[in-house]
């Protein structure tokens, strides 16, 4: 796989990572590597706490708000279980208990596709998108602090000589 510029984003399947499509990590990580690490994941863990913390607050876990997001942050809208499962990466059969209970909350609804009845699309309800609102904007700038965690430029590779 070949990419031109900088990705805005990347989306890595296990099918990816399997055939390995994605580029193998230097072989030897130096101390300024390592702290770049410590320093992401201290970021990104401190991120998913205080949002942790404002999901159970708005009386949802976590795992439905994820839900909520890219249940309205599709693209094209209207994903079905199999999406949710591999956008949350987690397995279809918990794709589908956990569509079950934020229907049951009254956070989302099913609805037949419009092309193939015979599959079902999850669609935000007014009581899920007012949670999903609310939520976002107090997560917003916590996400805009978030990218003042990654200061530093990205490794450099270097390149192998083709003799």
């Amino acid at each position: 796989m070949k990419l031109r510029g900088p990705p805005r984003w990347i989306i890595i399947s296990y099918r990816d990572i399997f055939h390995r499509r994605v580029p193998a990590p230097p072989r030897r990580l130096t101390d300024s590597d390592y702290e770049r690490l410590a320093r992401w994941r201290y970021a990104l863990r401190r991120f998913l706490r205080r949002a942790e913390v404002a999901d159970r607050r708005a009386g949802i876990s976590p795992v439905q708000y994820q839900m909520l997001v890219t249940v309205r942050g599709f693209p094209g809208g209207r994903p079905r279980i199999a999406d949710l499962a591999e956008w949350l990466q987690i397995a279809h059969q918990s794709a589908v208990g956990l569509v079950d209970r934020c229907g049951r909350a009254g956070l989302v609804r099913r609805a037949a596709d419009r092309r193939d009845r015979r599959r079902v699309r999850v669609l935000l309800t007014a009581r899920g998108r007012r949670i999903l609102e609310a939520l976002a904007l107090e997560h917003l700038p916590e996400i805009d602090r978030l990218g003042e965690a990654f200061p530093f430029p990205p490794r450099r590779r270097r390149r192998r000589s083709r003799t």
